[in-house]
């Protein structure tokens, strides 16, 4: 039987022992929605998320990682006005020093543009304890996002569990125009398909028109299909793959793969790249999309380029391109943020961080920073237009901005101009873009093959795991703002509490933990940053659980409920408060596998008309929690004489996790 790429590598790492309900025989389709459990090969944490992640890896008790390579990086909280960060910091040094992972020291760059660089693999699997992991789609990996915990597991060897995907294709045919970005195609695919669109799906690229596209380019559209709420997504590894490995020297690593003639896909979505315009996000949502044309003009006071996105080195270079001999408008502040070190190394000996500077580009951190609100926030009401992959309110660190999401083309013209600005518009010579296919290439005369190689391959910002008996002798480093993961809740055969919360659709992690400045800093300690959950809806949100001295309560929400980052700390905070059960219209992936896993219940109505019978206060009963976790029945919720159905879709795993207390209480408790 035919199979696409994804189920190609899926199968190839199917673990059958792991998910003794699930029929699977290799070469044949797997039923779409399906209990599956893969095996990992890679594993990557950042700091945001790695101090928890490795702190409940301590406790399942493991002396040293399984995978074939796990990577701890430093890149999100490396603003350091305090301790706490820096603390985080050595203790992650430490724990990779005693388990055998390797660690990409602050400064080293995004992890995710790291990893493309240094160790991604086709046919490999990722998974990493950041939304965006799957970034490694774009060298032809399954490369997927998960929370901390699952991350643990996957580090001491447990299989990786989620429903069997469906998979959709996305065929492309011709070539970018100049002016027009990999950016504008993913903005193409959301545009059509919303930021709940792939939830449960992943999108598998293929057609004449990806052979056009670097690995950079493909990079920025599997990293930004985050935001359609899917699994993962990934192009096929071609000659383009191994260009990119190559120039990485790391050619031995690639391999050719591709869907088999014939697959058939869920559904296909059709894009031509010669019809495709530049095209902006607008605020708040990455599914707002709009051509360029429709707000030429509006005036701009700040523009970022950079993220996990958008910070390449072809990147950087095609703003150079715009901005050379020109200057940055006088009512625009603009950054620049590359991905990593060996990017930043690459445009100083290329002239290209000399023509970014010159044009008048403040120069960020080889880091996150901004895409999370660490730093370069906007004005109050600014418009700043962004290479990012998020523009929900307030992430930017201002509340009242305008954030719109652009390619790094779009960015560059518009900076020059003040205001919003296609760059098919701009003077420069569309064969100068046209023609160029990637400096990584070694054809650019600014950029020597052996220029590319010395930076990619120098790698005194990541340090090896050691050896087994030198690790075992490492103690340790923590500091005082870290502290245990709180113990999720006792198993309840029924519960009857009231509703602390109701919200609308597509409430995002964000809305739920934020990020930003102030938060950051306390990922590792949860009784703090708790704290601040939800205050984003509801500002009395802590307050109002703390008066009940934290006995519990339900919430309610609307369609896409976590929508966003991987943060597990948007399910650790509502647990640590007191959240005994989410009941909602619907739920974003990663979300709701955080949920299970700090011991949530998540129901989803059967009719969804039930929510509007619901308001804050209201006292809810769950009346059969034993016989639905035991049997799959569907939930029953009472409302005084009203009786509301929920939906069932746990798989038995899922089911057998909530029982127990979490998923690492199942762990220690010898499960799969």
């Amino acid at each position: 039987m035919a199979l696409t790429l994804a189920e190609k590598i899926l199968q190839e790492h199917i673990v059958p022992d792991a998910c003794s309900d699930t029929r699977f025989v290799k070469g044949e389709k797997i039923e779409r929605g399906e209990d599956i459990a893969i095996k990992i090969d890679q594993t990557l944490t950042q700091d945001a998320t790695g101090t928890m992640t490795y702190l409940q890896f301590e406790t399942i008790g493991i002396p040293r990682v399984k995978t074939e390579l796990s990577v701890s990086y430093v890149d999100h909280n490396t603003l350091q006005t305090d301790f706490k960060n820096m603390d985080d910091h050595r203790y992650l040094q430490s724990i990779a020093a005693k388990y055998g992972l390797y660690f990409s020291r602050p400064g080293n760059g995004i992890c995710h543009q790291v990893h493309l660089e240094h160790f991604g693999k086709p046919g490999k699997t990722l998974l990493g304890s950041d939304s965006h992991t799957p970034t490694g789609g774009g060298i032809g990996m399954i490369a997927i996002g998960a929370g901390g915990l699952d991350v643990a597991v996957a580090m001491g060897g447990g299989a990786f569990h989620l429903a069997m995907p469906k998979i959709f294709g996305v065929q492309l045919t011709g070539k970018l125009r100049h002016g027009v970005g990999a950016k504008d195609v993913i903005l193409e695919v959301l545009r059509r398909e919303t930021v709940k669109g792939g939830v449960g799906a992943i999108y598998e690229y293929f057609g004449s028109g990806v052979e056009n596209l670097t690995v950079p380019q493909r990079a920025t559209i599997t990293n930004m299909g985050a935001e359609l709420g899917a699994t993962t997504s990934i192009f096929p590894s071609d000659e383009k793959t191994r260009t990119f490995l190559k120039a990485m020297g790391r050619e031995s690593d690639w391999k050719e793969l591709k869907a088999d003639a014939g697959a058939e896909y869920d559904k296909i979505i059709e894009i031509n790249l010669d019809e495709l315009s530049a095209m902006a996000a607008q605020p708040h949502s990455p599914d707002a999309v709009t051509d360029i044309k429709n707000i030429a003009g509006k005036p701009v006071t700040q523009v970022v380029i950079g993220s996990c996105t958008n910070s390449s080195i072809d990147d950087l270079a095609s703003v150079a391109e715009i901005v050379r001999g020109k200057h940055i408008a006088p009512g625009v502040e603009a950054g620049i943020a590359p991905g990593s070190r060996a990017t930043l190394m690459m445009a100083a000996k290329s002239g290209i961080l000399g023509d970014l500077i010159a044009s008048g580009f403040r120069i960020l951190e080889s880091a996150c920073g901004p895409c999370l609100g660490q730093g370069f926030a906007p004005n109050s009401a600014g418009v700043s237009l962004r290479t990012f992959n998020r523009n929900f309110k307030g992430r930017s660190g201002t509340a009242d901005a305008e954030v719109y999401l652009v390619s790094p083309e779009t960015a560059a013209a518009s900076a020059i101009a003040g205001a919003v600005k296609a760059a098919d518009t701009t003077d420069v010579s569309a064969a100068q873009t046209e023609n160029r296919t990637s400096l990584l290439d070694g054809k650019d005369e600014r950029l020597s093959s052996n220029i590319i190689r010395s930076a990619a391959l120098d790698e005194g910002m990541i340090i090896k795991p050691l050896e087994t008996e030198a690790a075992s002798k490492i103690e340790i480093i923590r500091g005082p703002n870290i502290k245990p993961c709180p113990p999720c809740p006792a198993y309840s055969q029924s519960l009857k509490l009231p509703v602390l919360l109701k919200t609308g659709d597509n409430v995002s992690t964000d809305d739920i933990m934020p990020a930003g400045s102030k938060m950051l800093p306390l990922r590792s300690n949860i009784p703090e940053i708790s704290k601040f959950t939800l205050t984003r809806i509801d500002e009395t949100f802590y307050e109002r659980c703390a008066a009940m001295n934290f006995s519990g309560g339900f919430i309610v929400g609307g369609e896409n409920y976590g929508q966003g980052s991987s943060r597990e700390h948007a399910a650790l905070g509502p647990m640590y408060l007191g959240v005994r059960a989410i009941i909602t219209k619907s739920f974003a992936r990663i979300h709701k596998a955080n949920l299970i896993n700090y011991g949530i219940i998540p129901i989803t109505f059967v009719n969804p008309e039930s929510y509007d019978i619901i308001e804050r206060g209201d006292i809810l009963e769950l009346v059969n929690i034993e016989e639905a976790l035991e049997s799959g029945a569907p939930f029953k919720i009472l409302i005084g004489k009203k009786s509301i159905e929920g939906v069932n879709d746990l798989a038995l795993r899922s089911r057998n996790i909530l029982r127990q207390g979490g998923l690492a209480a199942y762990t220690r408790n010898g499960g799969n």
